[in-house]
């Protein structure tokens, strides 16, 4: 998933926690070849390849489970989150690369094969896309549905007392033994947290400098040009999927328009920071 996953967990004896560990890497593992839309073998891929073509396509209980919180987010974020972004974000890619700004012509080409609405949801995990062309791209909410599972994963285990770390997007179970929470460092300083995940977005390490402007590799999907805002957000959310997506979400809204968006998921929040 183009990151760096990491766990640390308590167990009774080392060869338990190393069996775990090795299990949940697994299980991340076989989630990249569902979600990755760079790999053309990928189960996202190839249903890609099929948009337009009127079919629906059976999919994964996993990409099922993905697509359909994507849906929600998309409509109560008025489509600032939509997972068929892909041929905006493999344009901006691009111009990552290239150090150029992509130009107004190809954003607007783009941005016609992008509709988080043209993703239809059917009966018995069937999916259908309804345009030719469209391209999903799963890196708003597949890191941290990858945590969840991580983390389900060494549950098995009878190994509750985690933190699984991916890219550093946190999802945390029950305290260290003798600790209040797990010590987690955050845009804002220090804190000891406990039973919750935690996303961060921003434009640290990924932007285009342009004309005296930095872009962000977070698209805004209504207008196809990266935010430049150039805040720091940080949801705080029951789950990794969640927290995840609605980082990635907060961060196309701004401050001034997220009180919706959280009021509709509770138990969720959200800090923004200014560099």
């Amino acid at each position: 998933m183009g990151t760096l996953f990491r766990i640390v967990c308590y167990a009774p004896d080392s060869l338990l926690a190393g069996r775990a560990a090795r299990a949940a890497f697994m299980t991340v593992d076989s989630l990249e070849m569902i979600f990755s839309d760079y790999r053309e073998d990928s189960e996202l891929s190839r249903l890609s390849a099929q948009s337009g073509s009127g079919r629906k396509v059976k999919v994964s209980a996993a990409l099922w489970d993905v697509l359909r919180l994507s849906k929600t987010i998309s409509r109560k974020s008025d489509g600032a989150f939509d997972v068929t972004i892909g041929p905006l974000s493999h344009l901006w890619r691009r111009s990552f690369r290239q150090n150029e700004f992509p130009g107004q012509n190809n954003i607007d080409a783009a941005k016609e094969r992008v509709n988080w609405r043209w993703l239809r949801l059917c009966r018995s995990n069937r999916v259908k896309l309804k345009r030719k062309n469209m391209r999903l791209d799963l890196g708003g909410i597949a890191k941290g549905y990858a945590l969840d599972k991580a983390m389900a994963r060494l549950n098995q285990f009878h190994i509750d007392r985690a933190l699984v770390d991916g890219g550093g997007d946190l999802l945390l179970g029950p305290a260290p033994p003798g600790q209040t929470g797990w010590d987690i460092e955050q845009p804002g300083g220090k804190a000891r947290l406990a039973g919750m995940s935690i996303a961060v977005s921003g434009d640290r390490y990924r932007y285009l400098e342009w004309e005296g402007k930095r872009y962000s590799h977070l698209i805004d999907p209504r207008t196809g040009i990266g935010v430049t805002h150039g805040l720091t957000v940080s949801v705080q959310a029951p789950t990794g999927a969640l927290a995840d997506a609605l980082a990635s979400a907060c961060s196309i809204l701004g401050p001034g328009r997220t009180y919706g968006l959280m009021q509709a998921f509770p138990g969720c929040s959200v800090s923004f920071r200014q560099k």
